[in-house]
């Protein structure tokens, strides 16, 4: 008796260090073998997926459905009375798509509206400037705040001259290097500006092509320092007044801004789901955020990564195809604002954070896609590898590191592996924020190849037998949570 326990436990033992995916001796090597069987019996599958998407019946559906949402809704700022039509309108859709479980989760989020908005150049001479104010700030006195202007390219070379900042409009030429790296003049210049004495701040738009288009986005202030008006202008604008200033012409504007920031509003997180066949209570989330800022029709940011999202269920739906889990769709509000439907949506769902497999956003336009962005472990990322290989019919097959995204990120931190669409975003920054964000951005072919990698990606995490591997555990240090094998 005592043999046959030491030979089940021996058993048990061997079989446990079979099944984790991160070693790299041949116990590995076989389980990953039958993993990638199992990912390869997923081809014919894969092809229903593409054909429907990309040459079926399906074809430009999600172009189409997102045409007749933007024209009918327009934009969707936070707070407003457009993204409360734009939630009840998809809820609405997606009832009558089919889905299960479609429903709303109320949350709060921010409400801020800009109002009437001016800047007139009245030294050396007359010109009216583009201009949209940048979320949250404050406004200005009802009759304007006119100053000289100083230009800067940089901090660095605002700090130099401080003593030349008090009392004027701090204008920001800075070079655009990359979004992530120059949107701190957008996010920070208001705050560092008013640190100097600054009476208001104009900060060239965040973007590497302009046509006197100005782009607008979220701000931040400081509790400890003077909250001043702050606005973007186009890059025109900038650099005008950037080579009147480097001739020592002196430069003075009127900027008027009729702001308002109201208490947080009621809102939701839009969901529905193709429940699970086998493990119901485990979720592959895949996501796009609702909300839009208010200029543009939101067609690109985020209405594109929305609605392939809600197309990855239905041509799921379509198919007759029920995955092992739940798959769950989630378009988000207050995205634009920091991501406050999902911070509250992570908070209210944390406590089945082991049940989520995979947490998936699109939100950097619906281009020509090149694959997806993955964050998690190695033995996960070889599986997405495997998965994304299945694309080859449509020549998409790429793998790239990091798959963060502002509403995935909290789930993220906690390990549970991401993915974000990735496509050629050469353009995306063109129209960011702006009122070129319009239909006129999107193209039914490249939604339609998005719409195809998202779903055969999506599918098949969903119904692999086994979740993707994670880990989840932490250790405390100097009283923080110190999270393992993840970089933020």
């Amino acid at each position: 008796m005592k043999l046959l326990f030491l030979l089940a436990f021996v058993h048990l033992l061997l079989q446990s260090k079979g099944n984790s995916l991160g070693r790299s001796d041949d116990s590995y090597r076989r389980t990953f073998e039958d993993i990638k069987k199992e990912i390869a019996g997923y081809s014919d599958i894969a092809k229903k997926i593409i054909n429907l998407a990309v040459y079926g019946e399906a074809q430009n559906r999600s172009y189409e459905r997102l045409a007749l949402f933007v024209d009918t809704i327009g934009p969707r700022l936070s707070g407003s009375r457009n993204l409360e039509l734009a939630i009840q309108y998809m809820y609405k859709a997606l009832k009558k798509d089919g889905l299960e479980n479609v429903h709303l989760e109320p949350v709060k989020i921010p409400h801020w509206e800009r109002g009437e908005e001016s800047v007139m150049m009245v030294e050396p001479y007359n010109h009216s400037m583009a201009v949209l104010g940048l979320g949250g700030s404050v406004a200005t006195p009802p009759e304007g705040i006119t100053a000289e202007v100083l230009v800067v390219a940089s901090f660095g070379e605002l700090h130099r001259r401080a003593q030349e900042a008090a009392g004027k409009i701090v204008v920001y030429n800075q070079q655009y290097v990359s979004y992530g790296e120059t949107v701190q003049y957008r996010s920070r210049g208001a705050v560092e500006a008013a640190q100097v004495g600054a009476k208001a701040s104009l900060i060239k738009s965040i973007t590497p092509f302009s046509i006197n288009s100005p782009h607008t986005g979220m701000q931040s202030y400081n509790s400890n320092v003077p909250k001043i008006p702050t606005a973007s202008i186009s890059v025109e604008d900038a650099e005008l007044m950037a080579r009147l200033a480097s001739r020592g012409t002196k430069i003075i504007v009127t900027l008027k801004m009729g702001a308002k920031t109201y208490p947080d509003a009621d809102s939701f997180n839009t969901v529905a789901e193709i429940i699970g066949s086998k493990y119901p209570e485990q979720v592959v989330l895949v996501s796009g955020h609702l909300d839009s800022w208010d200029v543009g029709q939101g067609a690109m940011d985020d209405g594109g990564g929305a609605f392939i999202s809600w197309e990855a269920l239905s041509l799921i739906k379509d198919l007759g195809l029920r995955p092992k889990r739940t798959l769950r769709l989630v378009l988000w509000t207050g995205e634009e604002q920091g991501g406050v439907g999902a911070e509250q949506y992570y908070k209210l769902h944390k406590v089945n954070l082991s049940n989520f497999d995979i947490v998936m956003e699109s939100d950097e336009g619906t281009f020509t896609p090149a694959g997806v962005g993955f964050t998690g472990t190695d033995a996960a990322q070889n599986i997405m590898k495997e998965i994304v290989n299945l694309l080859k019919p449509i020549n998409i097959t790429g793998v790239f590191e990091g798959g963060e995204a502002t509403d995935i990120r909290y789930w993220m931190r906690d390990g549970i592996p991401g993915a974000s669409l990735r496509d050629d975003i050469t353009k995306y920054f063109w129209f960011h924020h702006s009122q070129g964000d319009t239909m006129t951005v999107q193209d039914p072919i490249q939604m339609n190849l998005c719409a195809a990698v998202w779903t055969v990606v999506s599918y098949i995490i969903a119904d692999m037998e086994e979740k993707l591997p994670v880990r989840l555990e932490r250790k405390k240090e100097k009283g923080q949570e110190k999270r393992l094998g993840f970089v933020f």
